[in-house]
């Protein structure tokens, strides 16, 4: 057979099929609302037409640029743009898309920095989708909730022993501006390798140079293969920082949904509450206190809301909120400040005055504070916890009035000298996590007062000894505390032994410099 023939055979085939396609296909009817551009601001739109608009209904632009229906006018609609509105002009054509505003969830987002929509800020492949979620969920009713009692551990001693975050629970960091409250979160993030969670870190209006060094920070401690980093910069326009935290929310529950547990940072929600005044006032909605509108805290309650530990029925999976707010001059008692305390489970402080004195982390424990307690903590951390907060409590109003130069009791000496070294060990550099065992081990010593003889500046080393030595002593007493059993007093004394071991030779070379310095 010729090529001609077969070229002949091949083209009747094709019109044939198009030709069976063309009788079988009924054309519909379908009505299609068009509305007009009125005019047109720095992140908002207003339009004109679109009878049968839905309040949030996700509109389509040219240039394929989309936006939110924010206002529903007699006479226009105020629309929040969700992109760069420089090409957009009055009279542009806006058409109704019928839907809210989804995001992409799944599995395949791990690891990758995007932002609200789903796009890829990292350079990396286009995301596959899997799945797509609407921003704005009902927060799980009471009934599918089940108490806080796992503990989400930070690493850091200070926070794991005197405020106890909870999986599940909604814990605010807050602090003046340059005081580590992102440190705190990441170093967070980082603990969570090898504990079967999934996290969320969301930048909002964050400056760019910031998000890309946070993110290289996890990237490089490995925590980025379990988490997600979902991002509105600074120059990003105020309706995507708006949506931001509310995106990362849904892409958390994905998870907590299917049986996982979940971190979500939001980082900070101060930015997020200027971009909604900023959106608020363009679309000329009634100012309130501060120029903040008046739903300002229903914007956070129904976000943080949503943060919950499900039933076992459910899959028992939660998901943690750490939202971080910034306070101008220590004033905690300012309008978004005070708001999302009342809606948070409790709040870690960040004193300007402890960063100063490179107190680092610079945890305020008098002013920090977890609604949910121990009862989320692991057994071993009672033997600690309680007369550690006392007396460091203790020492802190001690410490105040010593300044004065008053004579001290004996008592009063030994609460400085010990409180002086519980501050020290409090003390941790950044991305260092320090598992269970070993801070139960170091904190327990400075319980008993071993560490009271120890000049400042060794304690550090004799720490780490501390450390060091019961791990290798005690590799069962240090499985049995990260499984949560209790401590018997034999464990107690065990532990208290190889610490006073361990701290044996700074003791020596303590007793040496004092000797060298009587002669």
């Amino acid at each position: 057979m010729t090529s001609d023939r077969v070229l002949e055979r091949v083209l009747e085939a094709t019109q044939s099929t198009f030709n069976s396609v063309l009788h079988e296909y009924r054309p519909r009817l379908q009505v299609r609302e068009i509305g007009r551009v009125k005019s047109v601001g720095e992140g908002i739109a207003r339009v004109s037409g679109l009878p049968n608009l839905k309040i949030d209904e996700l509109l389509k632009f040219p240039g394929n640029l989309f936006g939110i229906a924010f206002n529903l006018d007699p006479d226009e609609i105020g629309v929040i743009l969700l992109g760069d509105s420089d090409r957009l002009e009055a009279g542009d054509e806006v058409y109704r898309t019928g839907n809210e505003l989804k995001v992409p969830v799944g599995e395949s987002l791990l690891g990758r920095a995007i932002d609200a929509t789903g796009r890829s800020l990292d350079g990396g492949e286009p995301i596959q989708v899997e799945e797509r979620r609407s921003i704005e969920r009902e927060a799980p009713a009471i009934m599918d909730r089940a108490p806080v009692t796992v503990p989400l551990q930070t690493g850091l001693k200070v926070v794991d022993a005197l405020i106890p975050v909870g999986r599940g629970q909604r814990e605010l960091i807050v602090g003046d501006r340059q005081t580590g409250k992102t440190a705190i979160a990441l170093d967070t993030i980082v603990n969570q390798r090898d504990k079967n969670a999934i996290c969320i870190y969301c930048a909002i209006a964050q400056r760019n140079s910031a998000v890309a060094k946070a993110v290289s920070k996890l990237h490089e401690s490995g925590a980025m293969d379990y988490t997600i980093a979902v991002v509105a910069g600074g120059e990003d326009p105020p309706g995507l920082q708006y949506i931001t935290p509310y995106a990362a929310t849904t892409m958390g529950e994905y998870f907590m949904e299917r049986g996982h547990d979940v971190l979500v940072v939001y980082d900070d929600l101060t930015r997020h509450a200027w971009a909604y005044r900023e959106l608020s006032l363009l679309l000329r909605r009634p100012p309130g206190r501060e120029a903040y509108p008046g739903d300002i805290f229903y914007i956070h309650s129904r976000m943080l809301e949503r943060s919950t530990h499900l039933r076992d029925e459910l899959g028992g999976g939660s998901l943690t909120a750490l939202p971080i707010v910034e306070t101008q001059a220590q004033n905690i008692s300012a309008y978004i400040p005070t708001n999302l305390i009342s809606i948070t489970d409790g709040q870690i402080y960040l004193s300007p005055d402890l960063f100063q004195k490179a107190v680092l982390p610079a945890v305020d424990v008098g002013k920090s504070v977890s609604r949910v307690g121990g009862k989320t903590q692991l057994a071993a951390y009672s033997h600690v916890s309680g007369d550690l907060r006392l007396s460091y409590s203790q020492f802190q109003e001690v410490e105040v009035f010593a300044r004065f130069g008053t004579q001290l009791d004996e008592d009063t000496r030994q609460t400085l000298q010990r409180g002086r070294r519980v501050r020290e060990i409090f003390k941790q550099p950044e991305s260092q996590p320090i598992p269970v065992a070993e801070q139960i081990a170091v904190l327990m010593a400075a319980n008993e007062g071993i560490f009271d003889d120890i000049p400042l500046d060794r304690i550090e080393d004799a720490e780490n000894a501390v450390r060091e030595r019961t791990i290798d002593r005690h590799p069962d007493l240090c499985d049995r505390i990260e499984n949560s059993e209790k401590l018997s007093d034999d464990d107690r004394q065990s532990l208290v032994e190889v610490a006073g071991d361990a701290i044996a030779p700074f003791l020596d070379d303590n007793e040496v410099e004092n000797s060298a310095d009587n002669d």
